[in-house]
């Protein structure tokens, strides 16, 4: 008989097909708000915490690592060693990889010239920082160890002057921080980004620092300004002084600093050598800003620029044309390239795992309390040694006292392990004393070693009572760090790198001001060409070369200063400066215009226009029989653009275009032979650029305007009937039509 197959059954056979995961499909509702404090804070705090934010020792825990694994590699005082060794030994503390490892080391290292003071001694290719291009070499070619100036960030690192941690697999100890004897976070630029937060700190002079550090222990309220006088960075350059913004940076640890670069004119060769950039650019960037800016025409004084940094440091080289005033042109590449750049100060800091941004003052008072912590553990660390020492000289001293007895009860002893209790009952001593005296050698039994180590029961004495009164007292806690302090600028200190410029120059030369002014004639042609030629040497020249079949359709005498406006077949106008144009020779093409102003794919001039006021109308005819005039103060801008777009209707094909400045008549010709003359007040005047304008002749359908032009008065007979007193006009057919002028005729 089969067996009956229940509910139950079925589902689970479904579920062990399907393979039955508990919960599958089932929607739980999880407020958004509780999974960002779940799963993403942990991450943001991670990371403020423990990569980006540097502490109050100045390091972050990348920095620190590295720093503390070459100093347990005995770096110090050693000689250099492979940077690979380096790297893999620091993996014992840091996880993330041989090359975030060794990146992190060479921006510490000297030869990457980023740090106003430097941590690692390095040998070979660590690349550069004001080089984008120039990387560093692999870390198996460099070697490195640590600089001197270390043996302040490790002072008494192994008197318990700092708390120590595990290592990622607990398998080491690590420092949370180092006992450094200098404000190490002020001293080198410190650059990060964290979640929601970042951190940018300006580097100070060493010298200025401490000096600002003692000032500030001896008197809390000393003036900041007076002894630190600007940020110094290692790039050097001129630091433009603003004590307004300097103060802002002091006590609220934000506000910018504005560095330009150092350069050279050498007049015998005519170029500029720059040698010294910001901190914050690079000399790629800077050589291709240049490049940009003399191809738009925006500088026209340089000839070549070139990069031609080599062992001996960097050097930027700009070729100057003849004539050019070279303070005038850097004060133009100060203001439109990186050769001058901002710094902007943000001086978060991590005090207690808490970032907080703080002035300089707040930032100098932590690093005082923090390193006050350091000295007292490190004397508390010496005092609990001494003490140690002096309980067992106590010891030995009831010893000597009678070391006939203490031998005695040695050679009675008769079992080794019964050595250390019985001297503990002869003397009264405890078992550090018995097991201090039990080693002492048996030629040291002399009246010399006795009188010694009684002697140095006493200064042992004064010295931990002296220690004692140093805990007990901040003004000798201040003294020793002053002292080190002093000892650190003396040792270490050296002279600005970054010059402060008190009085400087922010104008900048205006083009009217730049601009030669001297006559000149203009030539605009069909097919788009441009000449800008002397009158002198257009008296000297020959014909015109034109390409085949081109012909001039505009000839202005004018001046270097002008205004030059082009309009295009797609109601767009190109706006220039005849200065901008190179002076030319009748017997050649010319300039280009498409390619010259950068127009777009089949576009072409088809009008110039050469204004210095603006003053006048646009005046635009349409096939459609409307009129447009616009003022031509409408084409003047601001900002100087170079390229307007709707500067008329493109609704209906253009027939004429001009620029009027007094009033006068305008002949119509339709496709219907119909003519009608307009005079030009009888069109209002628009602002809108690309306004239709105002029906001048009726058209019905099919019929356009072929042809307008500036009609002079008597040309038609019967010329009365061709007028209208109102607009718009069917205009009047006349026997014998007038010849047909070409566009854009006058």
């Amino acid at each position: 008989m089969a067996k009956k197959t229940t509910d139950s059954d079925k589902s689970a056979k479904k579920n062990a097909l399907s393979g039955y995961i508990e919960n599958a499909g089932l929607v739980i509702e999880q407020p958004i708000a509780d999974t960002l404090k779940t799963n993403y804070m942990p991450y943001a705090m991670s990371v403020i915490v423990s990569r980006a934010i540097p502490e109050i020792d100045g390091f972050k825990p990348s920095h620190r690592k590295i720093l503390y694994t070459m100093y347990k590699m005995g770096l110090l005082n050693g000689n250099r060693i492979k940077s690979a060794n380096i790297v893999g030994q620091t993996m014992r503390l840091n996880p993330h990889g041989d090359m975030s490892i060794y990146e992190t080391m060479v921006r510490l290292s000297r030869g990457y010239d980023a740090l106003l003071c430097p941590f690692v001694d390095s040998k070979g290719n660590f690349g550069k920082s004001y080089s984008r291009d120039m990387a560093f070499a692999a870390s198996r070619y460099t070697e490195a160890k640590l600089e001197k100036i270390c043996a302040q960030i490790f002072s008494d690192i192994d008197k318990d002057t700092v708390d120590f941690v595990d290592n990622y697999d607990s398998t080491m100890k690590e420092p949370s921080l180092l006992p450094v004897t200098f404000p190490t976070i002020l001293a080198n630029i410190n650059t990060g980004i964290a979640v929601g937060m970042a951190s940018n700190i300006a580097s100070f002079n060493l010298k200025e620092l401490c000096n600002t550090t003692i000032a500030r222990i001896k008197n809390p309220d000393a003036v900041i300004l007076d002894t630190l006088k600007a940020p110094d960075f290692a790039s050097g350059g001129y630091l433009l002084y603003d004590e307004d913004e300097l103060n802002k940076i002091y006590s609220t640890g934000k506000g910018t600093v504005r560095i330009r670069s150092k350069y050279i004119y050498d007049r015998a060769n005519n170029c500029i050598d720059i040698t010294e950039i910001p901190p914050t650019s690079t000399i790629e960037v800077i050589v291709d800003k240049i490049v940009d800016q003399v191809k738009s025409g925006k500088i026209r004084e340089i000839v070549d620029v070139r990069d031609e940094t080599d062992l001996s440091g960097l050097k930027l080289t700009i070729d100057l044309k003849r004539g050019v005033d070279a303070d005038k042109l850097m004060q133009k590449l100060y203001k439109n390239t990186g050769l001058e750049a901002t710094f902007s100060c943000n001086f978060n800091v991590l005090i207690g795992g808490t970032p907080q941004v703080m002035g300089v003052g707040t930032i100098l008072d932590e690093w005082t309390e923090f390193r006050r912590g350091c000295v007292k553990r490190g004397i508390a660390f010496d005092l609990e040694k001494k003490k140690e020492k002096l309980h067992l000289l106590k010891g030995l001293k009831k010893i000597l006292l009678d070391i006939d007895k203490a031998i005695k009860i040695i050679r009675e002893t008769e079992e080794e392990q019964d050595v250390l209790p019985n001297l503990m009952i002869g003397f009264g001593i405890d078992e550090k004393q018995a097991e201090f005296v039990s080693e002492i050698k048996l030629r040291q039994l002399n009246r010399e070693y006795i009188l010694k180590r009684t002697d140095e029961i006493e200064s042992l004495r004064d010295e931990i009572a002296e220690m004692e009164d140093t805990l007990n007292s901040k003004s000798k806690i201040d003294k020793i760090i002053i002292e080190q302090l002093k000892a650190v600028a003396k040792n270490f200190g050296q002279e600005r790198k970054t010059e402060i410029v008190y009085d400087f120059d922010d104008s900048v030369e205006s083009e009217e001001e730049k601009i030669q002014n001297y006559p000149v004639k203009l030539f605009f042609t069909k097919d788009g060409y441009f000449k800008k030629i002397t009158p002198l040497s257009y008296r000297m020249s020959g014909e015109h070369k034109l390409k085949d079949g081109d012909e001039i359709i505009t000839e202005v005498d004018s001046q270097n200063d002008v205004h030059i406006l082009f309009f295009t077949n797609m109601g767009q106008v190109y706006k220039t400066r005849a200065f901008e144009f190179e002076d030319t020779k009748a017997s050649v093409l010319g300039e280009y215009l498409p390619s010259k102003l950068g127009m777009d794919t089949d576009e072409a001039p088809i009008y110039m226009l050469v204004t210095s006021d603006y003053a006048g109308d646009m005046l635009f005819v349409f096939e459609n029989g409307k009129i447009a005039r616009v003022t031509l103060s409408s084409y003047q801008t601001v900002n100087n653009r170079k390229k307007l777009i709707k500067a008329y209707s493109v609704k209906s094909p253009l027939v004429y275009i001009d620029c009027i400045r007094k009033e006068k008549e305008i002949l119509l010709t339709s496709s219907a032979n119909r003519n009608l003359i307009v005079n030009t007040a009888m069109v209002s005047v628009k602002t809108t650029k690309d306004t239709q304008g105002i029906q001048a002749m009726t058209m019905k359908s099919g019929i356009r305007i072929l042809s307008a032009k500036t009609y002079t008065g008597g040309s038609i007979d019967g010329e009365h009937r061709l007028r209208t007193k109102n607009l718009p006009a069917v205009g009047t057919v006349i026997k014998e039509q007038a010849e047909q002028l070409s566009f854009g005729g006058k």
